[in-house]
């Protein structure tokens, strides 16, 4: 499977208006905490990073780490 690919799910979610981490991140099946944890930060930092149309590149990359995706595939 190739690693740069976007699920149909995942873009039907954004089509809905999720934003590409919120939608990568139900997707996936984790929890706001759950990701939160993963990069060492509180969920309320991570709601506001979430909500966030276009984050920092820097910002996606970890995101993407914690979500084991590329950077690339959180940018649509």
């Amino acid at each position: 499977m190739n690693s740069h690919l976007i699920p149909h799910e995942v873009v039907d979610r954004m089509v809905d208006n999720a934003t590409p981490i919120r939608a990568w991140r139900e997707h996936l099946n984790l929890t706001q905490d759950d990701v939160a944890k993963r990069l060492g930060i509180s969920q309320p930092a991570f709601a506001q990073q979430e909500s966030v149309a276009k984050p920092r590149r820097a910002t996606r990359e970890k995101i993407a780490a914690a979500f084991g995706i590329h950077a690339d595939q959180l940018e649509l």
